[in-house]
């Protein structure tokens, strides 16, 4: 009897339920299919910077000219995934540049002046980025100091110890274990660096890490509410030091691909490294509240900022219009990140 009741009610139930609208389905399927808006703004935005330069140019839509594309933005694209992390976290590394700089030298010059193994001096290189941000992250969660003002400071004593120990001077005669990054392969009629394919390799992983990993999450939870996050159990303070560092790998791993695609160890490089960074990642839709953003937005930046400037160099536009439409590009897009994160 009790069986015959609650198939009844469940009947019942069913009979109750209103079917579903056609509409609201298939908004529900394109939602499910659509990317995030954070990723779909720059997308679309890609996709018409691209239309445009095709119309422009008839040297644009080519598979080797997107092969250069991907050559000329893979040390500001693999620095802008460290800086996407410490945009994540509601911070901001002004610092990047330098210390990709600094460690360029420093691997150069071991391996050159000191015959020190390429690879223990790559190793070094990247130890004393990872070094710059472990002291930007020591200061930021120690003494809480504003992420702004150390990296700024950490930025100019990088600069200066650059110049000092080099003397100046651009660092040549490289081991050829130093410029593989910067051999090429044929993939059908196009040209690719295996720099290129290692940073598309490094966007993989840490899209994965941050996706899939509790670190990853953890990440996310610190740059969107500390202080809920710290009550949560996580170590906050952990977090953003781990954030620092990982960001310094990073710098580290650019510094090899720019040896690598220059052939030199260069002193004055990377000098607006650091402000091309910030821009991919805001282009990229990453907000610098923290707490939103992925690193496919930025690798979209990265690609909107090279296709901009590819470009206007093909249509002949000169370089300082360039830097003008980019800094355009970037107030749009901080200030579209402002007005959406009010209305939030």
């Amino acid at each position: 009897m009790q069986s015959n009741l609650n198939q009844g009610s469940g009947a019942a139930a069913a009979v109750r339920q209103p079917p579903a609208l056609p509409g609201k389905t298939m908004s529900l399927r394109l939602k499910d299919v659509l990317p995030p808006v954070t990723v779909l703004g720059p997308l679309l935005a890609l996709l018409a910077a691209c239309l445009f330069f095709t119309t422009q140019s008839d040297r644009f839509l080519s598979g080797q000219n997107f092969s250069l594309i991907l050559q000329q933005v893979m040390v500001v694209g693999v620095i802008a995934i460290g800086q996407t992390l410490i945009i994540l976290t509601a911070g901001i590394d002004l610092s990047c540049g330098m210390a990709m700089a600094l460690g360029s030298v420093v691997a150069t010059k071991f391996a050159v002046d000191y015959g020190m193994h390429p690879y223990l001096a790559v190793l070094c290189g990247m130890g004393v980025c990872m070094l710059i941000g472990y002291i930007n992250g020591a200061l930021v969660t120690s003494i809480k100091l504003p992420p702004f003002i150390v990296t700024l400071g950490t930025m100019n004593i990088a600069f200066a110890v650059t110049q000092i120990y080099s003397q100046a001077q651009t660092v040549t005669g490289l081991p050829d274990a130093m410029t593989f990054f910067g051999n090429t392969f044929h993939l059908g009629q196009t040209t690719l660096t295996y720099g290129t394919v290692l940073m598309l390799a490094l966007y993989v992983l840490t899209w994965l890490f941050l996706r899939e990993t509790a670190p990853g999450r953890h990440l996310y939870a610190v740059g969107n509410n500390p202080e809920a996050a710290r009550l949560t159990g996580i170590a906050t303070s952990r977090v953003l030091l781990g954030v620092y560092m990982m960001a310094g790998l990073f710098y580290g791993v650019a510094a090899m691909l720019s040896v690598a695609r220059m052939g030199v160890g260069d002193p004055q490089g990377g000098q607006t490294d650091n402000l091309d960074s910030i821009t991919a990642v805001v282009l990229g839709g990453t907000s610098l509240f923290g707490g939103r953003g992925s690193v496919v937005g930025t690798f979209i930046g990265v690609l909107i900022v090279g296709v901009f400037r590819n470009g206007l160099t093909l249509m002949g536009v000169p370089s300082v219009y360039q830097i003008l439409v980019t800094g355009v590009l970037v107030i749009l897009a901080v200030a579209t990140d402002q007005l959406t994160h009010k209305k939030g």
